[in-house]
């Protein structure tokens, strides 16, 4: 389980991207976003490094929770 602040997420469309972006790294990937904390759980057999790179180029650089 990886847990990640996205600290630039701010509505709903926000959780769409961040979740696609994760899904395009991942297809199996279980999401979880928590919009008011600005968290992300995610079940995945993929590095964090992977994800934030993902996430990053898509405008959502991610943090270590």
């Amino acid at each position: 389980m990886i847990e990640m602040n996205v600290k630039d997420m701010t509505c709903n469309h926000c959780v769409g991207v961040v979740t696609r972006t994760v899904k395009q790294v991942d297809p199996n990937a279980e999401v979880q976003v928590d919009l008011p904390s600005k968290r992300v759980r995610v079940n995945t057999s993929r590095s964090f490094g992977e994800l934030a790179k993902a996430l990053g180029e898509a405008g959502y650089p991610p943090t270590a929770a």
